[in-house]
């Protein structure tokens, strides 16, 4: 097993306006590698992060199982 080290970033996206995102959270969606989201992600966020993998965890409003 190797020691590689990496990083965890939680982004807020607040009501949902692209607009509204901080000039950090964009940077570090255009350099994650792997990108969960959910059900109340806006997909322009998404279309930041053309290169990561991108993981949906289907968490809704009334469905946490």
């Amino acid at each position: 097993m190797t020691d590689k080290q990496g990083y965890v970033y939680l982004i807020g996206a607040g009501p949902g306006d692209p607009g509204l995102m901080t000039i950090k959270g964009l940077d570090c969606l255009q350099r994650a590698d792997v990108v969960i989201y959910d059900y109340l992600a806006n997909p322009l966020f998404l279309e930041q992060a053309p290169q990561a993998e991108q993981v949906y965890v289907g968490k809704r409003k009334g469905m946490h199982h």
